[in-house]
Protein backbone atom coordinates (compact mmCIF):
# COMPACT_ATOMS: atom_id res chain seq x y z
CA UNK A 1 0.00 0.00 0.00
CA UNK A 2 3.29 1.67 0.11
CA UNK A 3 6.41 2.71 -1.46
CA UNK A 4 9.85 3.87 -0.85
CA UNK A 5 11.72 6.75 -2.72
CA UNK A 6 15.12 4.96 -4.43
CA UNK A 7 17.94 6.95 -4.99
CA UNK A 8 18.51 8.45 -8.39
CA UNK A 9 21.37 7.49 -10.07
CA UNK A 10 22.71 9.32 -12.86
CA UNK A 11 21.42 7.11 -16.27
CA UNK A 12 20.19 7.17 -19.54
CA UNK A 13 16.82 5.54 -18.55
CA UNK A 14 14.01 6.53 -16.89
CA UNK A 15 14.06 6.02 -13.07
CA UNK A 16 11.65 4.51 -10.88
CA UNK A 17 11.23 6.53 -7.98
CA UNK A 18 8.27 4.92 -6.04
CA UNK A 19 5.51 2.13 -6.38
CA UNK A 20 2.16 2.40 -4.63
CA UNK A 21 -0.20 -0.44 -4.20
CA UNK A 22 -3.18 -1.37 -2.54
CA UNK A 23 -6.08 -1.34 -5.03
CA UNK A 24 -8.30 -4.36 -5.63
CA UNK A 25 -8.57 -3.79 -9.54
CA UNK A 26 -7.41 -2.09 -12.53
CA UNK A 27 -6.04 1.24 -11.82
CA UNK A 28 -8.03 3.22 -14.95
CA UNK A 29 -6.04 7.20 -14.49
CA UNK A 30 -3.31 8.17 -12.04
CA UNK A 31 -2.24 11.84 -12.00
CA UNK A 32 0.65 13.62 -10.51
CA UNK A 33 -0.67 16.74 -8.10
CA UNK A 34 1.06 19.54 -9.08
CA UNK A 35 3.88 21.29 -6.94
CA UNK A 36 2.92 18.50 -4.44
CA UNK A 37 4.46 15.21 -3.71
CA UNK A 38 0.84 12.98 -4.56
CA UNK A 39 -0.82 11.10 -6.70
CA UNK A 40 -4.53 11.39 -7.57
CA UNK A 41 -5.62 7.77 -8.67
CA UNK A 42 -9.05 6.01 -10.04
CA UNK A 43 -9.88 2.66 -10.11
CA UNK A 44 -12.10 -0.27 -11.32
CA UNK A 45 -12.27 -1.43 -7.80
CA UNK A 46 -14.84 2.10 -7.72
CA UNK A 47 -12.43 4.12 -5.28
CA UNK A 48 -11.17 7.68 -5.65
CA UNK A 49 -7.93 7.80 -3.95
CA UNK A 50 -5.27 10.75 -3.34
CA UNK A 51 -1.99 9.61 -1.80
CA UNK A 52 0.36 12.06 -0.13
CA UNK A 53 4.20 10.72 0.14
CA UNK A 54 4.90 11.35 4.52
CA UNK A 55 8.29 11.77 5.96
CA UNK A 56 9.04 8.09 5.84
CA UNK A 57 9.44 8.26 2.44
CA UNK A 58 6.54 6.40 2.09
CA UNK A 59 2.60 6.67 -0.02
CA UNK A 60 -0.64 6.53 2.06
CA UNK A 61 -4.20 7.73 0.76
CA UNK A 62 -5.35 11.05 2.75
CA UNK A 63 -7.91 10.64 0.84
CA UNK A 64 -10.07 7.26 -0.09
CA UNK A 65 -13.49 7.43 -1.52
CA UNK A 66 -15.90 4.91 -2.78
CA UNK A 67 -18.28 5.77 -5.91
CA UNK A 68 -21.44 3.54 -6.85
CA UNK A 69 -19.55 2.54 -10.03
CA UNK A 70 -15.87 1.22 -10.86
CA UNK A 71 -14.38 4.29 -11.83
CA UNK A 72 -13.36 4.61 -15.48
CA UNK A 73 -11.60 8.07 -16.06
CA UNK A 74 -10.60 11.36 -14.45
CA UNK A 75 -9.39 14.88 -14.83
CA UNK A 76 -8.62 17.09 -12.33
CA UNK A 77 -8.18 21.14 -12.10
CA UNK A 78 -5.37 21.96 -9.90
CA UNK A 79 -6.04 25.79 -9.72
CA UNK A 80 -9.68 25.15 -8.67
CA UNK A 81 -9.30 21.87 -7.01
CA UNK A 82 -11.78 20.48 -9.26
CA UNK A 83 -11.93 16.68 -10.02
CA UNK A 84 -14.25 14.93 -12.31
CA UNK A 85 -14.59 11.16 -12.03
CA UNK A 86 -16.36 9.27 -15.27
CA UNK A 87 -17.91 5.74 -14.19
CA UNK A 88 -18.70 2.26 -15.92
CA UNK A 89 -22.37 3.34 -15.97
CA UNK A 90 -22.40 6.53 -17.98
CA UNK A 91 -22.12 9.18 -14.55
CA UNK A 92 -19.64 11.55 -14.18
CA UNK A 93 -18.87 13.13 -10.46
CA UNK A 94 -17.71 16.35 -9.73
CA UNK A 95 -15.96 16.69 -6.08
CA UNK A 96 -13.86 19.41 -4.90
CA UNK A 97 -10.84 18.67 -2.81
CA UNK A 98 -10.05 20.63 0.29
CA UNK A 99 -6.24 22.82 0.37
CA UNK A 100 -4.32 19.88 2.28
CA UNK A 101 -5.54 17.34 -0.12
CA UNK A 102 -6.80 15.47 3.33
CA UNK A 103 -11.06 16.38 2.60
CA UNK A 104 -12.91 15.50 -0.93
CA UNK A 105 -16.79 17.15 -1.12
CA UNK A 106 -18.87 15.89 -3.82
CA UNK A 107 -20.34 18.41 -6.03
CA UNK A 108 -22.83 17.67 -7.95
CA UNK A 109 -23.31 13.99 -10.82
CA UNK A 110 -23.55 14.85 -14.94
CA UNK A 111 -25.54 12.22 -16.55
CA UNK A 112 -23.11 12.80 -19.22
CA UNK A 113 -23.39 8.92 -21.05
CA UNK A 114 -25.69 6.13 -21.52
CA UNK A 115 -22.24 3.44 -20.96
CA UNK A 116 -18.90 3.52 -19.93
CA UNK A 117 -17.13 6.93 -19.61
CA UNK A 118 -13.60 6.83 -22.02
CA UNK A 119 -12.43 10.13 -21.20
CA UNK A 120 -12.88 13.46 -19.91
CA UNK A 121 -11.73 17.12 -19.97
CA UNK A 122 -12.70 20.25 -18.14
CA UNK A 123 -12.41 23.64 -19.78
CA UNK A 124 -12.64 26.28 -17.20
CA UNK A 125 -13.23 29.47 -19.26
CA UNK A 126 -16.51 28.11 -20.51
CA UNK A 127 -17.28 25.67 -17.69
CA UNK A 128 -17.69 23.09 -19.64
CA UNK A 129 -17.33 19.44 -18.60
CA UNK A 130 -16.26 17.58 -22.06
CA UNK A 131 -16.42 13.77 -22.19
CA UNK A 132 -16.57 10.30 -24.67
CA UNK A 133 -18.30 7.05 -23.87
CA UNK A 134 -19.06 3.76 -24.59
CA UNK A 135 -22.20 4.84 -26.34
CA UNK A 136 -20.71 6.18 -29.32
CA UNK A 137 -21.05 10.12 -28.38
CA UNK A 138 -19.12 13.06 -27.31
CA UNK A 139 -21.31 14.97 -24.59
CA UNK A 140 -20.53 18.61 -23.66
CA UNK A 141 -22.55 20.32 -20.51
CA UNK A 142 -22.47 23.05 -18.26
CA UNK A 143 -20.79 22.86 -15.14
CA UNK A 144 -22.91 25.71 -13.32
CA UNK A 145 -26.09 24.52 -13.79
CA UNK A 146 -25.28 20.85 -14.46
CA UNK A 147 -27.08 20.73 -17.96
CA UNK A 148 -26.51 18.87 -21.18
CA UNK A 149 -25.41 21.41 -23.81
CA UNK A 150 -25.05 19.11 -26.88
CA UNK A 151 -23.90 15.69 -27.83
CA UNK A 152 -22.52 14.00 -31.37
CA UNK A 153 -22.90 10.28 -31.89
CA UNK A 154 -20.34 8.42 -34.00
CA UNK A 155 -20.85 4.90 -35.44
CA UNK A 156 -18.24 3.02 -33.11
CA UNK A 157 -17.51 3.45 -29.14
CA UNK A 158 -15.76 7.10 -28.66
CA UNK A 159 -12.63 6.04 -26.64
CA UNK A 160 -10.44 9.10 -26.25
CA UNK A 161 -10.21 12.90 -26.52
CA UNK A 162 -8.54 15.87 -26.82
CA UNK A 163 -9.77 19.82 -26.67
CA UNK A 164 -8.32 23.31 -27.83
CA UNK A 165 -9.27 24.90 -25.15
CA UNK A 166 -9.19 28.31 -27.10
CA UNK A 167 -10.66 27.59 -30.61
CA UNK A 168 -13.38 25.08 -29.02
CA UNK A 169 -11.92 22.22 -31.29
CA UNK A 170 -12.25 18.23 -30.02
CA UNK A 171 -10.17 15.61 -31.40
CA UNK A 172 -12.26 12.40 -30.97
CA UNK A 173 -10.96 8.91 -31.15
CA UNK A 174 -13.07 5.42 -31.83
CA UNK A 175 -12.70 1.95 -32.26
CA UNK A 176 -12.93 2.32 -36.08
CA UNK A 177 -9.47 3.98 -36.00
CA UNK A 178 -10.80 7.04 -36.94
CA UNK A 179 -9.83 10.27 -35.35
CA UNK A 180 -12.54 12.85 -35.97
CA UNK A 181 -12.49 16.80 -35.74
CA UNK A 182 -15.19 19.03 -34.30
CA UNK A 183 -15.85 22.20 -33.52
CA UNK A 184 -18.17 22.70 -30.51
CA UNK A 185 -20.48 25.36 -29.76
CA UNK A 186 -22.83 26.60 -26.94
CA UNK A 187 -25.75 24.25 -28.29
CA UNK A 188 -24.29 22.32 -31.36
CA UNK A 189 -21.09 21.24 -33.27
CA UNK A 190 -19.76 20.98 -36.68
CA UNK A 191 -17.70 18.02 -38.04
CA UNK A 192 -14.78 20.05 -39.99
CA UNK A 193 -12.71 16.80 -40.85
CA UNK A 194 -12.41 13.11 -40.41
CA UNK A 195 -8.33 11.39 -40.20
CA UNK A 196 -8.05 7.89 -41.53
CA UNK A 197 -4.65 6.30 -41.26
CA UNK A 198 -4.54 3.50 -38.75
CA UNK A 199 -5.44 -0.03 -38.64
CA UNK A 200 -6.46 -0.23 -35.00
CA UNK A 201 -8.67 1.21 -32.85
CA UNK A 202 -7.31 4.65 -31.00
CA UNK A 203 -6.55 4.33 -27.71
CA UNK A 204 -4.72 7.31 -27.36
CA UNK A 205 -4.54 11.00 -28.61
CA UNK A 206 -2.39 14.12 -27.62
CA UNK A 207 -3.23 17.54 -29.34
CA UNK A 208 0.08 20.32 -28.80
CA UNK A 209 -1.93 23.75 -29.73
CA UNK A 210 1.45 25.94 -29.75
CA UNK A 211 2.78 23.43 -32.39
CA UNK A 212 -0.68 22.65 -33.89
CA UNK A 213 0.62 19.11 -34.47
CA UNK A 214 -1.98 16.26 -33.44
CA UNK A 215 -0.11 12.46 -32.13
CA UNK A 216 -2.10 9.09 -32.13
CA UNK A 217 -1.93 5.89 -30.87
CA UNK A 218 -3.61 2.99 -31.62
CA UNK A 219 -3.87 -0.72 -31.04
CA UNK A 220 -1.84 -1.50 -34.41
CA UNK A 221 1.36 -1.13 -32.08
CA UNK A 222 1.47 2.53 -34.37
CA UNK A 223 1.67 6.26 -33.65
CA UNK A 224 1.12 9.03 -36.34
CA UNK A 225 1.87 12.64 -35.79
CA UNK A 226 -0.70 14.55 -38.17
CA UNK A 227 0.66 18.45 -39.12
CA UNK A 228 -2.62 20.07 -38.64
CA UNK A 229 -1.23 23.87 -38.42
CA UNK A 230 0.22 22.86 -41.95
CA UNK A 231 -2.53 22.47 -43.25
CA UNK A 232 -1.09 20.28 -46.37
CA UNK A 233 -2.10 16.52 -45.03
CA UNK A 234 1.37 15.85 -43.91
CA UNK A 235 1.87 12.82 -41.90
CA UNK A 236 4.51 11.18 -40.13
CA UNK A 237 4.30 7.48 -38.81
CA UNK A 238 6.04 5.74 -35.45
CA UNK A 239 6.50 2.05 -35.19
CA UNK A 240 8.42 1.02 -32.77
CA UNK A 241 6.39 -0.36 -30.04
CA UNK A 242 5.55 -4.18 -30.00
CA UNK A 243 1.98 -3.87 -28.15
CA UNK A 244 -0.72 -1.33 -28.96
CA UNK A 245 0.04 2.19 -27.52
CA UNK A 246 -1.84 3.10 -24.42
CA UNK A 247 -0.93 6.68 -24.15
CA UNK A 248 1.39 9.29 -24.94
CA UNK A 249 2.20 13.00 -24.17
CA UNK A 250 4.01 15.79 -26.60
CA UNK A 251 6.90 17.95 -24.72
CA UNK A 252 6.74 20.93 -26.89
CA UNK A 253 10.21 22.35 -25.10
CA UNK A 254 12.76 19.50 -25.90
CA UNK A 255 10.18 18.24 -29.12
CA UNK A 256 9.82 15.18 -27.74
CA UNK A 257 7.14 12.98 -27.85
CA UNK A 258 7.30 10.21 -24.74
CA UNK A 259 4.66 7.12 -25.41
CA UNK A 260 3.42 3.82 -23.57
CA UNK A 261 2.11 0.46 -24.48
CA UNK A 262 0.49 -2.51 -22.94
CA UNK A 263 3.47 -4.60 -22.80
CA UNK A 264 5.30 -2.05 -20.64
CA UNK A 265 7.52 -0.57 -23.36
CA UNK A 266 8.20 3.13 -23.14
CA UNK A 267 9.17 5.18 -25.46
CA UNK A 268 11.35 8.67 -26.22
CA UNK A 269 10.92 9.62 -29.38
CA UNK A 270 13.49 12.59 -30.85
CA UNK A 271 10.78 14.79 -33.15
CA UNK A 272 13.24 17.99 -33.24
CA UNK A 273 14.74 16.24 -36.93
CA UNK A 274 13.48 16.65 -40.17
CA UNK A 275 11.51 13.44 -40.72
CA UNK A 276 10.45 11.71 -43.68
CA UNK A 277 7.19 10.85 -44.81
CA UNK A 278 6.08 6.88 -45.29
CA UNK A 279 4.98 6.08 -49.16
CA UNK A 280 1.50 5.37 -49.89
CA UNK A 281 1.31 1.62 -50.81
CA UNK A 282 1.05 1.29 -54.68
CA UNK A 283 -1.09 -1.61 -56.17
CA UNK A 284 -0.19 -3.22 -59.37
CA UNK A 285 -1.03 -6.99 -60.61
CA UNK A 286 2.83 -7.63 -61.16
CA UNK A 287 5.73 -7.32 -59.47
CA UNK A 288 6.97 -3.13 -60.01
CA UNK A 289 10.62 -5.42 -59.97
CA UNK A 290 10.77 -8.07 -62.00
CA UNK A 291 7.10 -7.79 -63.52
CA UNK A 292 6.21 -11.31 -62.74
CA UNK A 293 2.48 -11.31 -62.34
CA UNK A 294 0.91 -11.33 -58.78
CA UNK A 295 -1.41 -14.69 -58.22
CA UNK A 296 -5.36 -12.79 -58.54
CA UNK A 297 -3.35 -11.99 -62.23
CA UNK A 298 -4.86 -15.03 -64.33
CA UNK A 299 -4.27 -13.01 -67.90
CA UNK A 300 -0.63 -12.95 -67.54
CA UNK A 301 0.01 -15.53 -65.38
CA UNK A 302 -2.00 -17.86 -68.69
CA UNK A 303 -0.10 -15.98 -70.83
CA UNK A 304 3.42 -16.41 -69.65
CA UNK A 305 2.74 -19.74 -67.98
CA UNK A 306 4.06 -18.70 -64.73
CA UNK A 307 2.89 -19.51 -61.27
CA UNK A 308 1.37 -15.98 -59.71
CA UNK A 309 3.31 -14.77 -56.61
CA UNK A 310 1.94 -13.09 -53.18
CA UNK A 311 2.28 -9.10 -53.35
CA UNK A 312 4.17 -7.42 -50.77
CA UNK A 313 5.12 -3.81 -49.87
CA UNK A 314 8.57 -1.75 -49.70
CA UNK A 315 8.07 0.17 -46.81
CA UNK A 316 10.39 2.97 -48.19
CA UNK A 317 9.38 3.62 -51.56
CA UNK A 318 6.21 2.04 -51.67
CA UNK A 319 6.34 -0.49 -54.37
CA UNK A 320 4.80 -3.57 -55.05
CA UNK A 321 6.70 -6.41 -55.15
CA UNK A 322 7.37 -10.30 -55.25
CA UNK A 323 9.40 -12.28 -52.08
CA UNK A 324 12.05 -12.22 -54.21
CA UNK A 325 12.59 -8.87 -54.76
CA UNK A 326 12.24 -7.72 -51.32
CA UNK A 327 14.08 -10.15 -49.14
CA UNK A 328 15.85 -8.19 -47.32
CA UNK A 329 14.72 -5.94 -43.90
CA UNK A 330 15.86 -3.01 -42.63
CA UNK A 331 14.84 -0.67 -39.84
CA UNK A 332 14.74 2.93 -41.38
CA UNK A 333 14.28 5.42 -38.46
CA UNK A 334 13.82 8.79 -40.43
CA UNK A 335 10.88 7.19 -41.63
CA UNK A 336 9.56 5.62 -38.30
CA UNK A 337 10.48 2.28 -38.86
CA UNK A 338 12.66 1.59 -35.41
CA UNK A 339 12.57 -1.75 -36.43
CA UNK A 340 13.39 -4.34 -39.44
CA UNK A 341 10.69 -3.91 -41.86
CA UNK A 342 10.39 -5.54 -45.53
CA UNK A 343 11.93 -3.43 -48.18
CA UNK A 344 12.93 -4.45 -51.50
CA UNK A 345 16.42 -4.82 -52.56
CA UNK A 346 16.97 -1.67 -54.30
CA UNK A 347 16.07 0.26 -51.30
CA UNK A 348 18.18 -1.79 -49.01
CA UNK A 349 21.15 -0.93 -50.92
CA UNK A 350 20.27 2.53 -50.83
CA UNK A 351 20.07 2.64 -47.15
CA UNK A 352 23.43 3.37 -45.40
CA UNK A 353 24.60 2.50 -41.67
CA UNK A 354 24.14 5.67 -40.51
CA UNK A 355 20.72 5.85 -41.70
CA UNK A 356 19.53 2.54 -39.34
CA UNK A 357 20.65 5.43 -36.83
CA UNK A 358 17.89 4.76 -34.24
CA UNK A 359 16.07 8.48 -33.42
CA UNK A 360 14.11 6.79 -30.43
CA UNK A 361 14.57 5.42 -27.28
CA UNK A 362 13.17 2.06 -25.85
CA UNK A 363 12.47 1.31 -21.82
CA UNK A 364 11.18 -0.94 -20.19
CA UNK A 365 8.18 -0.32 -17.66
CA UNK A 366 8.00 -3.73 -16.06
CA UNK A 367 4.15 -3.87 -16.23
CA UNK A 368 1.29 -3.42 -18.00
CA UNK A 369 0.81 0.19 -18.87
CA UNK A 370 -3.26 0.83 -19.34
CA UNK A 371 -2.83 4.71 -18.54
CA UNK A 372 0.37 7.55 -18.07
CA UNK A 373 -0.06 10.74 -17.25
CA UNK A 374 3.14 13.36 -17.16
CA UNK A 375 3.71 16.20 -15.07
CA UNK A 376 6.47 17.94 -17.71
CA UNK A 377 7.15 21.07 -15.55
CA UNK A 378 8.62 18.45 -12.69
CA UNK A 379 9.86 16.07 -15.66
CA UNK A 380 7.84 13.19 -13.86
CA UNK A 381 5.66 10.15 -15.11
CA UNK A 382 3.00 8.22 -13.75
CA UNK A 383 2.06 4.96 -15.06
CA UNK A 384 -0.69 2.73 -13.73
CA UNK A 385 -2.42 -0.38 -15.05
CA UNK A 386 -4.19 -4.21 -14.84
CA UNK A 387 -1.89 -4.84 -12.32
CA UNK A 388 -3.08 -2.51 -9.56
CA UNK A 389 0.55 -0.51 -9.14
CA UNK A 390 0.88 2.63 -10.11
CA UNK A 391 5.25 3.87 -10.47
CA UNK A 392 6.15 7.44 -10.82
CA UNK A 393 8.97 8.18 -12.63
CA UNK A 394 11.88 10.34 -13.06
CA UNK A 395 12.18 11.13 -16.74
CA UNK A 396 14.63 13.89 -16.78
CA UNK A 397 17.26 11.14 -17.61
CA UNK A 398 15.96 10.70 -21.17
CA UNK A 399 13.73 13.90 -21.86
CA UNK A 400 17.00 15.90 -22.92
CA UNK A 401 16.98 18.68 -20.59
CA UNK A 402 16.72 19.09 -16.75
CA UNK A 403 13.27 20.48 -16.48
CA UNK A 404 13.14 19.87 -12.91
CA UNK A 405 14.43 18.58 -9.85
CA UNK A 406 11.30 16.00 -9.59
CA UNK A 407 9.98 14.80 -6.36
CA UNK A 408 11.72 16.01 -3.22
CA UNK A 409 14.32 13.36 -1.90
CA UNK A 410 12.99 13.45 1.65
Amino acid sequence: MAAEIHSRPQSSRPVLLSKVEGHQDVVSAALLIPKEDGVITASEDRTIRVWLKRDSGQYWPSIYHTMSSPCSAMTYHHDSRRIFVGQDNGAIMEFHISEDFNKMNFVKTYPAHQNRVSAITFCLASEWVISTGHDKCISWMCTRSGSMLGRHYFTSWASCLQYDHETRHAFVGDYSGQITLLKLEQNTCSVITTLKGHEGSITSLWWDPAQRLLFSGASDHSIIMWDIGGRKGRTLLLQGHHDKVQAICYIQLTRQLVSCSADGGIAVWNMDISREEAPQWLESDSCQKCEQPFFWNIKQMWDTKTLGLRQHHCRKCGQAVCGKCSSKRSSYPIMGFEFQVRVCDSCFESIKDEDRTSLATFHEGKHNISHMSMDISRGLMVTCGSDRIVKIWDMTPVVGCSLATGFSSR
